[in-house]
């Protein structure tokens, strides 16, 4: 974006693009469907990759569906539904499909975001699970309070950049 020629378009075609894709989204991601072939195995898969890195520093760690345990300690965290990554990627896609963009470039977008979102996502996951073993008060406000703002912000950021790394689009004015 050129911040030398402002863009004149109207916002609120824009705004109700994004509600529009955000509400259809939301919608699909809780209709039994989407639950049962996306946020599930999505989820189960996110606690499998999650659990394999942990594995690599204590062998004692298993994973059975969403659930990710310590076999020593019994300390175990459960990946549910809003834990996940999805909801954060729902803002993400309605945010870049409200913005004139090339596909390709809003493809790209998409992809580095689900990359940032799920890379930031799996820290989560795996400091949360030590957290939990070391001090359960903690992990209730680190889970509750500063990862889901950290997430957030994370999704503002690549937005955010993703915005500024527009190419220039011709406006029509009138």
């Amino acid at each position: 974006m050129n911040p030398a020629a402002p863009r004149t378009e109207k916002t609120w075609p824009r705004l109700l693009c994004f509600f529009l894709v955000l509400i259809v989204l939301f919608a699909a991601e809780l209709t039994h469907w989407g639950q049962t072939f996306f946020v599930r195995p999505f989820t189960a898969g996110l606690a499998g990759v999650s659990g394999g890195l942990l594995v690599l520093v204590d062998p004692s760690v298993t994973v059975t569906g969403n659930v990710i345990q310590n076999t020593v300690s019994g300390a175990g965290v459960s990946i549910e539904p809003g834990c996940n990554g999805v909801e954060a990627m729902i803002m993400l896609t309605a945010a870049m499909l409200a913005f004139p963009a090339p596909w390709l470039y809003r493809l790209i977008g998409l992809a580095l975001g689900f990359a940032a979102v799920q890379g930031l996502n799996l820290l989560r996951i795996v400091s949360l699970f030590y957290l939990l073993q070391w001090n359960p008060v903690w992990f209730e406000w680190a889970h509750l309070y500063l990862w889901q703002a950290l997430i957030m912000l994370d999704v503002l950021v690549v937005f955010l950049i993703w915005l500024r790394r527009l190419p220039a689009v011709d406006v029509p004015h009138g």
